[in-house]
């Protein structure tokens, strides 16, 4: 039986749980169209498990112990210019890349992480395969830039003007938001979700996001405070990080009418849609899964690099708080609370950034482009036929 649809790859990897969702939005998509011919691959965990495990605690240690570290490989990569300096990078993953090319044979690449043994597959060995890059945050690295991506995809009019300033042509920039999950564009009642998290109505409800592998700083001494000093309900969602969430077991025992605490959650939306304010790191998904439902934000102690980027763009838009320490963090929510107006202000900045049926723009993008530039590629091998015929 023949497969429906083109050959596709989507490459992702494991640095922050953004990469892998975007990747999944994008399967998913594919999936609904009919197309039974799509893989996600994780490049960097395939080729070099022992060296990504490595790679991937060290990125998660970032947020809490090695601040500076990340600072220094994150800015100073993106300062690099010189791609013969970033050379190491490019091989990174280049073998299984072109052992999957050669066993796949797919007809279009996707990236949703700066993996550039993609583009340098095609700079080296002359073969083309249509390939996209999705930009998962709302800032630019230039690790995600390469003269042979064929089209990015992009959150922000602000980001491609960046992108084309680096000398990228316009045309090969779309502004077409960053894919979530399709729950997070339902119409629902909230009133049924009170109900169903046994959440009361008549409290504000404060929802602190501790990401998905647990690393938001001071979570249980900015809750003890909390319920202490006011009356308001916190909803708490620990990700997977087990230890924080048997840390939080005896807090939500002690305030069980105000405190409520959950681990991983695929129906994190739901919380978002009932939360009076949500306090969270600044990644890219969760940024763009707040724009979505019009959660006010107040983003903690952003780490140098993308977060800390992420968090100026949102402040800058009047969208979001930034917090650099509990103290400042106890302030804005008490601020943010005692004023309905300032609420309705980040609400509305913030849903001014959302950008609807992403996944489905860029698919439907991305598959009339990758169209365009296989014509091409025939009517140029027909043409260079012709000339060898010829002579």
């Amino acid at each position: 039986m023949r497969n429906k649809g083109p050959k596709i790859i989507i490459l992702t990897a494991s640095y922050g749980n953004g990469h892998l969702q975007v990747a999944n939005s994008l399967y998913q998509e594919c999936i609904r169209r009919g197309y039974d011919n799509v893989k996600i691959c994780n490049l960097y965990t395939e080729s070099h498990p022992f060296i990504s495990e490595v790679t991937e605690k060290l990125y998660s240690k970032s947020f809490t112990y090695g601040k500076q570290f990340y600072k220094l490989f994150y800015y100073g990569t993106d300062f690099i210019q010189n791609k013969k300096m970033l050379r190491w990078y490019y091989q990174y993953g280049f073998k299984r890349l072109t052992s999957l090319i050669e066993t796949e044979e797919p007809d279009i690449l996707i990236n949703t992480f700066p993996i550039n043994a993609v583009p340098e597959f095609r700079r080296r060995t002359g073969i083309v395969i249509p390939t996209f890059n999705i930009i998962t945050d709302y800032c630019l690295h230039s690790l995600w830039l390469h003269d042979d991506i064929d089209k990015y995809y992009v959150a922000s009019n602000e980001l491609k003007a960046k992108i084309h300033s680096r000398g990228v042509t316009e045309s090969k920039v779309v502004v077409s938001g960053i894919p979530i999950r399709p729950s997070f564009s339902q119409s629902l009642d909230k009133s049924m979700l009170f109900d169903k998290y046994q959440i009361s109505p008549k409290k504000d409800l404060i929802l602190l996001i501790a990401g998905a592998h647990g690393v938001l700083k001071n979570i249980k001494e900015t809750c003890e405070t909390l319920l202490l000093k006011t009356d308001h309900q916190l909803a708490v969602v620990c990700g997977k990080n087990h230890s924080l969430r048997n840390e939080m077991a005896q807090l939500e025992n002690k305030y069980r009418d105000r405190l409520h605490c959950f681990g991983y959650l695929e129906r994190i939306d739901e919380l978002y849609r009932i939360a009076s304010v949500m306090v969270t790191k600044p990644g890219g998904i969760t940024l763009t899964e707040a724009t979505a439902t019009g959660t006010p934000l107040i983003l903690y102690m952003p780490v140098p690099g993308q977060e800390k980027e992420n968090a100026r763009f949102f402040s800058e838009k009047g969208a979001a708080l930034t917090a650099k320490n509990q103290e400042e963090l106890l302030n804005s929510i008490d601020s943010l609370l005692k004023s309905k107006q300032k609420q309705l202000s980040l609400q509305l900045s913030i849903k001014k950034l959302y950008l609807p049926s992403s996944q489905e723009m860029i698919m439907t993008d991305i598959l009339k482009e990758s169209e365009k530039i296989s014509r091409m590629k025939n009517h140029s091998t027909i043409k260079s036929q012709k000339k060898k015929l010829g002579s």
